[in-house]
C-alpha cells in the first residue's frame, strides 16, 4: 500500500510493527521520475560488476605474470573485497540513512573507479591486494543506497519488478564482463609489456584502466536522480545507531537470521564458484578467455534475463496466495538451482559445463528477486541502508570466503590446482543442505511477520 508507515518499539521485547496512513503529503514519485531513476542505478550497478567480473577474466594472466599461487589468487578475487567491510563499509552504509542517497552513490562509484584503476599500476601482489580492498569499500554503500532508494520509488506492490530490473545492471556487468574482458585481454596482448615512469604495465592491467573509466563518467549522471521522500520510519524519528540496527535484527532473528543464512547459497554459486570460472575453463578444458567469452556471455544473457523473469512471475503469483511468499519462492528457486550447481564441474565437455553454469545461475539470479523484496519490506526506512549493508556484507563475505575455500581445498584436500573441478563439486554438495535448511526455517516466521505489518 502506498504511503505506509511502519513503526519498530524500541522496548527490549519482540518489537511491535503496524502499518499507519500515511500523512497526506507523502505520494509515490512520479513515474518517470522512478524509472529513470532506476535506470541510472541500473547502469552504475553494472559498471561494478563489470570491473568486477572482468577481474575475474584477467586472473590466470594475473598469476602468471606476478608469479602468484592458487592461494594467492584466491586473497585477490576474495577477501581482498571485504577485509575492511566491518570497519569502513558498514559504517559508510549509515550514511544512506542519514544524507541524500544519490550523493553517497555517485561517491562511491567516483571512489570505487580510482580504486579499479590504480590496479592498473599496481607492480606486486600487495598492491593489487590493496587496490581490490579500496574497490570493496567504495562499492559497500552502493547495494543499501540503490534498496533504499528503490523501496522509496516503489510501492510495495511494484517493488519486486522494479528490483527485477535493478538485476540488468548485475546481468550486464557479468555478461558484458566475460565478453569485454576477453576480446579487452586479447587487444591488450597485441600491446605488450608497457614500461612507464619505472612501472611495468602488463596487458591485463591496460584492461583494468579502460574499464574503470565509464564510472566517472555515470557518477556524474547519479546527481540528477530526484530524491525521493523517506516512506516507514522508526517512532524515535532518526537513524538508528549500529547497535541499535544490531539489537533490531536480533530481537526479530526468526525472521532475519534465516534470510541471512539463506544468501549463503546465492554468495557461494553467484560469487565463489564463478570466481574460478575462467581457471576452471582454462585448466579442465584448455580454453582461452576468448573462447569462454565468446561463447558464455550470450549464453549467460539469454539465461540471466530468463532468470528475472522467472523470479518476479514466480513471486507475484505466490504473493496473491501466501504471505511467505517472498521465502517460499526462494525456497523453490533454490531447490531448481542446487542440481546444475553441483552437475557443472562434473561435466565432460566445456560446451556443457557452460551450460549447466548458466542453467544454476539462471535460478540463482531468479532468487535474488524475492530475496532482495524481502529484506526491504521487512526492515523500517531509517534502518534499510543499514540492514542492507549487513545483509549484503554477509553475501560479499561468504562469497570472499567460499572463493578462498576453493583455493584451500584445491591445495589441501585436492592436492592439485590441475583438478580445480573436484573442488568446485565439493563445494557445490556441501552448501547445498544449508540453503534447504535455513529458509524452511524462515517460512512461518517471515509470513507472520509480513501479516503484522500489512506490507502485502
Amino acid at each position: 500500500m502506498a504511503g505506509e508507515s511502519i513503526f519498530v518499539s524500541s522496548a527490549t521485547s519482540a518489537p511491535d510493527i503496524e502499518a499507519s496512513e500515511p500523512p497526506s503529503d507523502a505520494s509515490w514519485p512520479g513515474r518517470a521520475a522512478a524509472w529513470s531513476a532506476l535506470a541510472l542505478l541500473v547502469l552504475a550497478t553494472g559498471l561494478i560488476f563489470l570491473g568486477t567480473t572482468v577481474f575475474g577474466v584477467l586472473t590466470e594472466r594475473i598469476k602468471t605474470d606476478l608469479a602468484l599461487t592458487d592461494e594467492q589468487l584466491g586473497w585477490l578475487i576474495g577477501p581482498a573485497n571485504i577485509l575492511f567491510y566491518v570497519l569502513v563499509g558498514i559504517p559508510l552504509a549509515r550514511l544512506v540513512d542519514i544524507y541524500p542517497r544519490k550523493v553517497v552513490l555517485a561517491a562511491g562509484l567516483l571512489f570505487t573507479s580510482a580504486a579499479a584503476a590504480l590496479g592498473g599500476l599496481a607492480p606486486g601482489f600487495a598492491a593489487l591486494f590493496a587496490t581490490r580492498m579500496l574497490v570493496g569499500v567504495g562499492s559497500s554503500a552502493h547495494p543499501p543506497g540503490c534498496y533504499s532508494l528503490m523501496a522509496d520509488f516503489f510501492p510495495s506492490r511494484l517493488l519486486p519488478r522494479a528490483i527485477a530490473i535493478f538485476q540488468l545492471g548485475f546481468i550486464g556487468g557479468t555478461t558484458l564482463g566475460v565478453f569485454i574482458g576477453g576480446q579487452l585481454l586479447a587487444t591488450a596482448l597485441g600491446w605488450g609489456t608497457t614500461r612507464w615512469m619505472g612501472l611495468t604495465i602488463h596487458p591485463w592491467q591496460w584492461v583494468l584502466i579502460l574499464v574503470a573509466i565509464p564510472g566517472f563518467l555515470v557518477a556524474l549522471g547519479l546527481m540528477t536522480i530526484s530524491e525521493p521522500p523517506r516512506r516507514g520510519v522508526h517512532q524515535h524519528g532518526a537513524a538508528p545507531t549500529i547497535r541499535g540496527v544490531a539489537l533490531d535484527i536480533w530481537r526479530r532473528r526468526r525472521v532475519y537470521l534465516p534470510l541471512f543464512l539463506g544468501v549463503v547459497f546465492c554468495a557461494i554459486e553467484s560469487v565463489s564458484m564463478n570466481n574460478w570460472r575462467t581457471p576452471f575453463m582454462i585448466r579442465t578444458y584448455g580454453w582461452t578467455e576468448a573462447e569462454i567469452g565468446n561463447f558464455m556471455a550470450p549464453l549467460l544473457f539469454v539465461s540471466s534475463i530468463a532468470g528475472i523473469a522467472l523470479g518476479t512471475a514466480l513471486t507475484e503469483w505466490l504473493g496473491k496466495r501466501y504471505k511467505d511468499a517472498h521465502v517460499r519462492a526462494l525456497g523453490i528457486l533454490f531447490a531448481l538451482a542446487a542440481p546444475s550447481a553441483i552437475a557443472y564441474p562434473l561435466m565432460p565437455t566445456g560446451e556443457l559445463s557452460l551450460l549447466m553454469m548458466a542453467l544454476s545461475g539462471m535460478f540463482s539470479l531468479a532468487a535474488a528477486v524475492p530475496q532482495n523484496a524481502a529484506i526491504q519490506l521487512v526492515t523500517p526506512n531509517d534502518m534499510r541502508g543499514q540492514v542492507t549493508a549487513i545483509y549484503v556484507f554477509i553475501f560479499t563475505l561468504a562469497g570472499a570466503l567460499g572463493t578462498l575455500g576453493i583455493a584451500l581445498v584445491t591445495r589441501h584436500i585436492v592436492g592439485d590446482e590441475a583438478q580445480l573441478w573436484k573442488a568446485l563439486s565439493i563445494t557445490a554438495l556441501l552448501l547445498v543442505p544449508v540453503a534447504f535448511i535455513s529458509v524452511g526455517k524462515g517460512l512461518r516466521p517471515y509470513g507472520e511477520d509480513v501479516a503484522r505489518m500489512g506490507r502485502l
